[in-house]
């Protein structure tokens, strides 16, 4: 065959790779819907049980490693994510990031909790109100990650859930409810946790509604990604966040 050609950079706006729990019903369908044109999602799953229990949680560090060597071997990605907040909250963002660049040296990484906090961070929020749809006992890990960032978290409230498919049939209009509900007023920003919920859609209208910035898990992950990469693509329908930048400083970057 005598044909001249090129091949085509798939993804010429960067490559992300998703480590998405077994369980998740929503991450990977999020993300894609906010992604800028050009950049794409390659995804593979950590296994997990239900219920959400600490213990679950945290059982999930296990297959971190091989779950992120099964995405593009022998290419990579440009920054790797560990699409689960709470069980961000149980391992921790550091072991996370040490178990992905086993299989990923030197990925540059990110998890809800960094992204979050970035993101918090970049509209300079101090005090913040978190919505989420845990029980009680996952939330005070969720609220000592938070704390340990540096914030001042005047409120966490959920809809006490322990399964992450039930979790993704909340309804929108129930999420933006219980938002405009627990928001301190003296809140600077509200962050709506998990990335199973579907959160993202709902963040101009509940911005519009009380005033002040809104930042959610999956929301905030692609706006992180982004900035991670040096991509300078406009977002637009997610909220504030896409108008801004990393602060400067620590931003998170390796989770």
């Amino acid at each position: 065959m005598d044909v001249t050609y090129s091949f085509d950079d798939i993804a010429p706006g960067g490559r992300i790779g998703l480590l998405a729990l077994a369980t998740d019903y929503n991450s990977e369908t999020d993300l894609r819907r906010i992604l800028p044109q050009g950049v794409d999602l390659f995804t593979n799953r950590v296994l997990n049980a239900n219920p959400l229990t600490i213990e679950n949680l945290r059982a999930m560090s296990g297959d971190v490693t091989r779950a992120a060597a099964g995405i593009l071997p022998g290419l990579g990605v440009d920054v790797m994510i560990y699409g689960c907040t709470s069980g961000t909250a149980a391992i921790g963002g550091d072991e996370l990031t040490r178990l992905i660049q086993i299989a990923q040296p030197g990925v540059a990484c990110s998890n809800p909790i960094a992204a979050a906090s970035a993101a918090l961070k970049a509209f300079k929020a101090t005090r913040i109100s978190v919505l989420t749809p845990y029980s009680d006992a996952v939330n005070r890990a969720v609220q000592e990650s938070i704390q340990a960032e540096g914030f001042d978290l005047l409120n966490i409230d959920g809809f006490g859930l322990d399964d992450d498919i039930v979790m993704t049939g909340l309804p929108p209009a129930a999420i933006a409810e219980a938002a405009a509900q627990i928001c301190d007023p003296d809140a600077d920003a509200l962050f709506i946790s998990c990335t199973a919920i579907r959160a993202a859609s709902i963040v101009a209208a509940v911005e519009q509604k009380l005033g002040k910035p809104v930042v959610t898990s999956n929301q905030a992950l692609v706006w992180h990604c982004l900035q991670l990469m040096g991509n300078q693509s406009q977002v637009s329908g997610y909220g504030q966040l896409f108008n801004l930048s990393l602060a400067e400083g620590p931003g998170g970057t390796d989770a």
